[in-house]
């Protein structure tokens, strides 16, 4: 499925080092992890295509094994951190594999670097906090609210300030920006996603070319039905993305 070509910690995005791991050849596809995890997320998924593409699953900014630095921690500057990946890597267009907030990363970087944007494809995005099913929606705001009371006592306080915030504060989409992002898109989600499915429907509905699946399963479908996910996906990029 793919000879294991590096993973490590490359290129220098801004402040930092940025973490990630890199298998296959051909098309790069770049992998974007959800909230407070990592590109080992994507574990079904990196083989899985680096028999067709060049793999790249990204730990972003203050997750996994990249550091934190000094920069903002938001969306754009999370974008701005994949931009600088890219360059490092010499690619200078890529498509765009995004799970949950990387998801969010994902549109908001189809907007920033339209001309670095082969596809896109979108797991369990929302535009805004609306589109989170309210009783996962509240707790998570009750908790950033918790965490900011104790950010200025402890490093760890702090940081789940920041994670918990990226999901209260971001990543703040309207359909009228989605209207502007032109490349293929994929919308994907499980049918008892944590996202509202309306809300799902509606970012492929905003979308100019794009195309809604979906799946059986939660939230995180593409780690407990990769199976269906990936031919999902597969499918998708076989009729989007030229040879």
């Amino acid at each position: 499925m793919g000879t294991l070509l590096c993973s490590g910690l490359m290129c220098k995005p801004m402040d930092i080092v940025l973490h990630y791991q890199e298998q296959g050849s051909g098309t790069p596809l770049v992998l974007l992890h959800g909230n407070g995890e990592n590109g080992t997320y994507f574990r079904h998924q990196i083989g899985y295509f680096a028999s067709q593409y060049r793999v790249i699953a990204i730990d972003t900014r203050g997750h996994g094994q990249s550091p934190r630095g000094s920069a903002p921690f938001t969306m754009e500057q999370f974008c701005r951190d994949v931009s600088a990946l890219l360059d490092s890597l010499a690619i200078p267009r890529a498509i765009l594999l995004g799970f949950s907030d990387g998801a969010n990363i994902a549109m908001k970087f189809g907007l920033a670097y339209p001309q670095r944007v082969i596809a896109l494809l979108l797991n369990g995005g929302n535009l805004n906090t609306k589109g989170v099913k309210p009783h996962i929606q509240l707790p998570i705001e009750l908790g950033y609210r918790f965490a900011k009371l104790f950010a200025g006592k402890s490093p760890e306080a702090k940081r789940n300030a920041e994670i918990l915030g990226l999901m209260v504060n971001e990543p703040n989409l309207t359909p009228e920006d989605l209207h502007k992002i032109t490349a293929p898109a994929l919308v994907i989600a499980g049918e008892k996603d944590m996202i509202k499915e309306k809300h799902t429907r509606q970012i492929a509905a905003a979308l100019p070319n794009a195309k809604l699946v979906i799946i059986p399963g939660d939230h995180f479908i593409a780690a407990k039905q990769p199976d269906r996910f990936n031919q999902e996906t597969e499918a998708f990029l076989r009729t989007a993305v030229p040879d």
